[in-house]
C-alpha cells in the first residue's frame, strides 16, 4: 500500500490543518476506497492492497482467528474498522483480537479501547509507516502485542510491551517456526502457512 499524509490543501480531503485531525473528523472523510487513520493528530492516508496482503490478512483470521474464536478466547477484526487507542484516532489494523473477557471495548460500531493484539502486513511502501510511526504509535497506546508480518521475507516479528511503555527488541519467526502469543497460549500458527498456497505472491 503506498502511505501518504495528505496535506490540508489535498483536493479530495477538506478539513483542518495537520496536527488537528480527530476521530469526529475522521468520520466524515468519504468512504472512496481507501485507509484512512489518525495518529496524534495527523491524517494518513493508504490505497487498496495487492492480493497478497489479502491473503495473508485472510489466513490471519483462518489460522489465528478462528481457532481463538471457536475456543471462546478472543473476538478477532480486520480492517477496515475503526480502532480507537489514545493517540491513535482512529487506526484500521490490518489484523487485531479483543480477549472475550475485554469485548465491552467494542461498541457504537467501533473498537473503543486498547485490543489485546493488532498486526500490521508491510507493503514495500509503508515499511516507515508499520515499522516506526504505527510501532511508536501503538507503544505509547498500551498495546501489549503488536505483530508485523512481511511478506517479502516470510518472517513475522512479535513485539511485546515493557517498561517503561516501549517495545523491547521483536522475536522474529521464519517458515517452518510456530508463534504463540501471549494472549492465546493455546493456539499456534505455522508462520509459513500464512503465505502458503497464495495464486499471486506479488508484492
Amino acid at each position: 500500500m503506498t502511505v501518504l499524509i495528505l496535506s490540508t490543501d489535498a483536493p479530495s480531503v477538506a478539513g483542518p490543518p495537520q496536527g488537528h485531525w480527530n476521530h469526529e473528523l475522521w468520520e466524515t472523510l468519504p468512504d472512496d476506497g481507501n485507509r484512512y487513520e489518525v495518529i496524534d493528530g495527523v491524517l494518513y492516508m493508504s490505497t487498496a492492497p495487492s492480493f497478497f496482503h489479502q491473503w495473508i490478512g485472510l489466513r490471519m483470521v483462518q489460522l489465528v482467528g478462528t481457532p481463538a474464536m471457536q475456543q471462546g478466547l478472543a473476538i478477532p477484526f480486520y480492517s477496515p474498522i475503526g480502532v480507537l487507542m489514545p493517540g491513535c484516532d482512529p487506526v484500521q489494523p490490518d489484523f487485531g483480537l479483543v480477549l472475550t473477557a475485554n469485548s465491552g471495548i467494542i461498541r457504537d460500531r467501533r473498537i473503543r479501547g486498547i485490543p489485546d493484539l493488532l498486526a500490521e502486513i508491510l507493503s514495500p511502501s509503508n515499511r516507515t509507516y508499520d515499522e516506526q510511526v504505527k510501532l511508536e504509535a501503538y507503544a505509547r497506546a498500551g498495546l501489549p502485542e503488536y505483530v508485523i508480518i512481511d511478506p517479502g521475507a516470510r518472517t513475522l516479528q512479535h513485539y511485546r510491551l515493557a517498561p517503561p511503555g516501549g517495545y523491547g527488541d521483536p522475536r522474529t519467526y521464519k517458515g517452518g517456526d510456530l508463534v504463540r502469543f501471549d494472549c492465546l497460549p493455546t493456539v499456534e500458527c505455522r508462520v509459513g502457512d500464512l503465505f502458503a498456497g497464495a495464486p499471486d505472491t506479488t508484492l
